[in-house]
């Protein structure tokens, strides 16, 4: 009865999006991942190595500083691409985990790890998959990424680019940010400071710890126009798509380090004939895009599951020592990077077609000069 009368409501929270819509299955430690991708226009060019480049950007076991865990993450479609081209349908892909090693974790299936979904899934649902966490895994979000995509290819077509990086690994902080400069393996934008990092992840590896991360994005060229001024402002929703992404604490649109320190006459985006004289508003003013680049940050706490001793309680409440094994990730900030790409896209495009669907007939222009 109570299902029937709120039969209207999104209660499982496994799709994304309310045009171009995403809705994803699968456990870390199950037989596949995979998603439907629903609201995608038609004739977009489209090949399954399109989605795997931006999937062997996330994979895992590339790199002494990621998850060991192994997996091709080699992406299937279903559905919805024909000879090259998108049809309008729904676009189902699926993900094949390869190198599952469940009994890492047979040791902790009655035990809680500390600053982990256990507690939490444990409580909401009375049963979980202890295994690699289940869907509260980063594993999910090879889906994200596959989906975005294809977000990625709309927006291309439009001109916009998406582009991540990591500018903060544990203490060591970028002293430039070049976002186009990331071809390492920490997606760092600051290629001075890679070998402090080496040292460091020889460190934590070795004392099997892990430490958290600052990641930026940066969106080039978006039209302005993208939101709406009070419930589904453009800010916000990309506030709600980056704080998906596991791990992430904290999120910030524009200038907010130094925002809180400026007078209104330093932190106003003043205009000219020209256009814009600064962005401290990171390309969105209220709720809305404004033409200019969107900028946003946002930090991802330390890996929870590491191999150093802890304390924790079993669900019986009884107090016990804890110690993880398996494989994990010493900063998960790293391969976020193409996760938040994804995310910002999936939001993008879904507001590029919102806005086409209400404002098509509208000249969005601004007054400026070329």
């Amino acid at each position: 009865m109570l299902i029937t009368k709120i039969e209207k409501c999104k209660m499982s929270g496994n799709s994304f999006g309310k045009l171009f819509t995403v809705t994803t299955f699968g456990e870390s430690h199950g037989t596949a991942m995979g998603c439907i991708l629903d609201g995608c226009p038609p004739q977009i060019e489209l090949t399954k190595e399109d989605i795997q480049h931006e999937l062997n950007r996330r994979k895992p076991g590339q790199s002494n500083v990621t998850t060991q865990r192994k997996e091709d993450d080699a992406v299937e479609i279903l559905s919805g691409v024909f000879e090259g081209k998108t049809l309008g349908t729904p676009i189902g892909m699926i993900i094949y985990n390869k190198d599952q090693q469940s009994k890492d974790y047979s040791n902790i299936k009655d035990v809680f790890r500390p600053n982990h979904a256990d507690i939490t899934y444990q409580a909401k649902y009375g049963h979980r998959d202890y295994r690699g966490g289940g869907r509260s895994s980063a594993r999910e979000t090879a889906n994200w990424v596959a989906a975005g995509a294809i977000a990625k290819k709309i927006l291309e077509k439009e001109g916009v680019l998406v582009n991540g990086f990591v500018s903060e690994i544990g203490q060591v902080k970028a002293d430039s940010i070049n976002p186009k400069n990331i071809n390492n393996k920490y997606f760092f934008c600051d290629e001075s400071k890679l070998s402090d990092l080496d040292s460091m992840f020889n460190d934590l590896i070795e004392e099997g710890n892990s430490v958290g991360a600052k990641l930026g994005v940066i969106v080039e060229n978006c039209p302005v126009g993208l939101g709406d001024p009070v419930f589904e402002k453009l800010d916000a929703n990309l506030a709600k798509a980056i704080m998906t992404i596991n791990a992430v604490k904290s999120v910030s649109i524009g200038n907010a380090d130094d925002l809180l320190k400026l007078k209104g006459s330093e932190a106003r985006d003043e205009m000219t004939s020209s256009g814009y004289s600064s962005n401290n508003s990171g390309g969105i003013l209220g709720g809305i895009s404004n033409g200019d680049s969107i900028s946003l940050s946002f930090i991802i706490k330390p890996t929870s599951s590491i191999k150093t001793k802890g304390k924790t309680v079993n669900k019986e409440g009884e107090e016990v020592d804890i110690e993880v094994t398996g494989r994990h990730d010493p900063c998960v900030g790293i391969r976020a990077v193409p996760i938040a790409e994804a995310m910002v896209s999936l939001v993008l495009v879904d507001h590029l077609l919102i806005n086409r669907a209400q404002c098509g007939q509208v000249k969005q222009e601004l007054p400026f000069s070329e």
